[in-house]
């Protein structure tokens, strides 16, 4: 059992890494006292294979253990697929981004004719104003995919969130599309997806979850929503607070991931909100 603080966040969390089917423990292990005072100090030179990460250092009551993750190629290929919808910035010239956009109005409004990318009608959805694809900038074209896959597969959860109808109603309402761009944003950086070098456990958390199922990260955004909704609920929140509100949704999450029962996303106790 290995002791982790994730990356960003003071979250403390305890995690078994016989949990992972793919992760293994580096014979090589590097006492306090055999190492400088610093926290920078490390175990060794981590293994590259390609993008992959095979090896890298986490610091554990004072020794520095070295927990060695060996991509399966599946896990390679899905964490570079995701890696490539992340870097796609929403582009309202291209046919694609047109029908996906048109394909979530529908989603969220069926049977209710949209007269245009640029309306007011998209401020319904709780976007800022009337062309909806200038939110996307923060999160780029994956924040729409996000929402899109929450609507279809999540309808009845997707719909109680957006007309405001669980719990006891708020004082003050988040815009529901503007707040989906930005738990999508939350989601990216929690995971540490963008960098060349993971620097969090948490990342590898994911990566096993990602072999366990293609979509994973677009499940766990559909928790997200539901625990920064429940928050923002149980908190009587104001727009002002919406900040503080997403930072305690990624602690829970990063708890909850960290559990040793939780091998998939539908195995975090968040999950059974969705319905």
């Amino acid at each position: 059992m290995s002791m982790v603080k994730s990356h960003g966040s003071s979250v403390a969390a305890m995690r078994t890494l016989s949990s992972f089917s793919a992760t293994s423990r580096c014979s090589t292990q590097r006492s306090a006292a055999n190492s400088s005072s610093s926290d920078d100090a490390n175990c060794g030179t981590p293994t590259w294979i390609g993008k992959g990460l095979t090896c890298v250092c986490f610091k554990a009551k004072g020794n520095y253990e070295r927990v060695c993750l060996n991509l399966t190629p599946l896990q390679a290929k899905r964490m570079r697929r995701l890696q490539r919808r992340m870097k796609i910035y929403f582009d309202s010239s291209r046919p694609d981004h047109q029908e996906a956009l048109r394909a979530l109005w529908y989603a969220t409004y069926p049977g209710q004719e949209l007269h245009g990318l640029v309306s007011d009608q998209w401020k319904e959805m709780g976007w800022q104003g009337r062309d909806p694809s200038t939110d996307f900038r923060g999160a780029g074209f994956i924040s729409l995919e996000n929402l899109l896959f929450f609507a279809k597969t999540f309808s009845t959860s997707f719909q109680c969130l957006l007309n405001k109808q669980g719990g006891k109603p708020a004082a003050w309402e988040y815009p529901f599309a503007v707040a989906g761009v930005n738990i999508t944003f939350m989601i990216m950086q929690m995971l540490d997806l963008e960098a060349t070098k993971p620097r969090s456990f948490i990342r590898a958390v994911f990566l096993q979850m990602l072999l366990e199922s293609e979509w994973a990260f677009d499940l766990l955004y559909c928790v997200a929503f539901m625990v920064m909704d429940k928050q923002w609920l149980e908190r009587n929140a104001t727009y002002m607070e919406f900040n503080d509100v997403l930072k305690s949704t990624r602690a829970q999450l990063e708890r909850e991931l960290l559990m040793d029962d939780v091998l998939r996303i539908e195995d975090m106790p968040s999950y059974s909100l969705l319905t």
